[in-house]
């Protein structure tokens, strides 16, 4: 199992057995690389730790935990959470700011604690095999148990079809399931399993208008300041990555400033066609800010030879071919020598910065008349979310008749009983909240966690032993954000208002002035140019028909119309069936499941 985790942790490795229990560690050396290697345990031997991820503030919990008595071994940040939990019990998940996935065992107590941080940034997933509990980073690892088996999860699958993407606990394999964000699981060696969270975005019914947006603005700097720091220390080198947007030249700029190091790395992709690519703006900020940086153009022709790796490591199909750019340039990362990267994921979901927020907002100036409701699908919308008013993404009445037609016979019969949106979004947390508030936790959800952290973050990252940080999902930036009144994050119609004005102090206008940019990675139409024999091979009527997840006819006939000479999907709002399609078949093929 822990073989299957080497590009996870290529430094080292790590086990403890203990009677029932036994635990397996591969370490990706950051912090004391010398004395860091894990599993941690106890003076007595009877609690034992295993940890991926960091603990951003482990410099003070350190300290209180001296205060208190507790010695400590190594300079490890990870090495607080067996006195955490000695000195507070399970609740001490409670003082964590950080990116983290643990399991601590207690002996004396033949008890499991297993954690996923607060946001989901790590992965951890975990099955219930016979009277064995299996739990890894991924479920590659998980396989390799021999009371494992494999089978397709249809709830999985539709809810890619349905969302942004898949949503904890599902995953794409039957029986195994993702520990959510902001839980953790108390296991018990005689099979007792208990589920608690700890913690939620959850914003306030009524926000305070009583501070001056100067004190926000100031705020945002000071906290966005310090998580840019912690997030920054590391034995290792560390840099960054410079999209040329908003959020990540403000991430680097910040490096700069809390840190100065004119020789730390950045890391950008470039491409040949004018509609991908943001060179401009990339040389805007690195003739600001000095760094070492490092570009690596991206053809699109390389998207198949690549396509089958990233299903490979994100153990899903995908919606999008963008991961196989992700896996391109962490590997170049890896290449300089570079083993951790700063990246802005998270600012888009927290301060109002997709165009989504914006049509709420003109939405809620128009009439809501009986025809309008129909159009918007009032009653599904309050089934999803409580609320007949919201709209997120999609016409859904209208998925159900295209997924109908996509879904074989006896995928339907399956999927019907399933409840594919049941419990995706906690319905308590949305109502009665401003509207900006709601999509920012359906974001979080639906968007964020399990899909760009997952498939776009950790596992395109960790793929070539590279570990992600992410400043605007330090605990504090959330904290502000949910205090925060909606009007600074969207302001008339100017999204992330109030981050363009923290970046006014750091960045030229150029670059705080652009406008958002929706980037798009071509997708399967351009597959389907290039006549290839294995996309071919996937899509044919005999291979679908026999695999009996879709509908022969239906596939066909998408193929013929995306294959026609000048057809283009208007995504992001065209849901590219047929890409989901061949990375499914990829699915099926890399990790040997069976036919329905």
């Amino acid at each position: 199992m822990a073989d299957q985790l080497v590009h996870r942790g290529p430094d080292d490795a790590g086990y403890c057995i203990k009677n029932e229990v036994g635990l397996a560690f591969r370490r990706l050396s950051i912090i004391d690389l010398a004395n860091g290697n894990q599993p941690f345990c106890d003076e007595t031997g009877n609690v034992v730790s295993i940890c991926n991820g960091e603990i951003f503030n482990y410099r003070e919990l350190r300290r209180e935990l001296q205060a208190k008595g507790h010695q400590f071994r190594t300079e490890c940040d990870v090495e607080v959470l067996i006195p955490l939990y000695k000195e507070y019990g399970s609740d001490f998940v409670k003082k964590l700011n950080g990116q983290f996935a643990f399991a601590i065992f207690d002996d004396s107590k033949k008890q499991l604690l297993l954690v996923r941080d607060h946001v989901g940034i790590c992965p951890l997933f975990y099955t219930v095999a016979g009277d064995t509990l299996v739990f890894g980073s991924e479920i590659k690892a998980i396989l390799k148990h021999p009371a494992v088996s494999r089978a397709v999860n249809l709830r999985g699958l539709d809810q890619i079809l349905t969302f942004p993407g898949m949503a904890s606990p599902t995953t794409m394999f039957a029986g195994i399931h993702s520990v959510r964000p902001g839980h953790q699981l108390i296991v018990k060696t005689n099979g007792r399993l208990e589920e608690k969270e700890y913690w939620d975005l959850d914003y306030p019914l009524r926000v305070s208008e009583a501070r001056s947006e100067a004190d926000y603005v100031d705020e945002l700097d000071e906290v966005l300041c310090r998580a840019v720091k912690d997030r920054l220390n590391a034995d290792v080198p560390v840099g960054y990555y410079l999209s040329g947007g908003l959020d990540s030249c403000l991430i680097g700029s910040i490096a700069q400033r809390v840190l100065p190091d004119p020789q730390r790395p950045s890391f950008s992709i470039a491409f040949a066609d004018q509609d991908h690519d943001e060179r401009a703006f990339q040389r805007v900020f690195t003739g600001h800010v000095p760094s070492v940086h490092h570009q690596i153009t991206f053809d699109w022709n390389h998207v198949a030879g690549a396509l089958e790796r990233a299903v490979y490591h994100s153990e899903a199909p995908l919606k999008e071919s963008y991961n196989t750019c992700s896996l391109a340039l962490s590997e170049r990362v890896r290449q300089s020598g570079v083993k951790v990267v700063l990246t802005g994921e998270g600012a888009d979901e927290l301060f109002a910065g997709y165009v989504g927020y914006r049509f709420d907002a003109m939405r809620s100036e128009q009439s809501h008349s009986s025809e309008l409701n129909e159009v918007f699908e009032s009653e599904e919308r309050q089934r999803l979310w409580g609320n007949k008013e919201f709209f997120y993404e999609k016409d859904y009445a209208a998925l159900k008749s295209v997924k109908s037609d996509l879904f074989g016979q006896a995928a339907i019969e399956h999927i019907a009983g399933l409840g594919t949106a049941d419990g995706v979004v906690n319905k308590t947390r949305l109502r009665g909240r401003h509207l900006v508030h709601q999509r920012s936790y359906v974001d979080f959800k639906l968007r964020l966690s399990d899909h760009l952290l997952a498939d776009h973050g950790d596992r395109v990252a960790y793929a070539n032993s590279i570990e992600a940080r992410y400043p605007f999902l330090d605990t504090r930036v959330i904290d502000l954000a949910r205090r925060m009144p909606p009007k600074l994050k969207l302001n008339g119609l100017i999204e992330k208002y109030i981050v363009k004005q923290v970046a006014a102090r750091y960045l030229p206008g150029a670059i705080t002035g652009r406008e958002k940019f929706h980037f798009v990675a071509p997708g399967s139409p351009a597959l389907l140019a290039q006549n290839i024999e294995w996309i071919n091979d996937l899509l044919s009527f005999e291979k679908i028909k026999r695999q009996g997840y879709f509908n022969p006819a239906t596939v066909e006939r998408l193929r013929k119309t995306y294959n026609k000479p000048g057809f283009k999907l208007n995504l992001p709002f065209d849901s590219d069936l047929l890409m989901i399609v061949i990375t499914f078949g990829i699915f099926l093929d890399l990790f040997g499941m069976p036919n329905l």
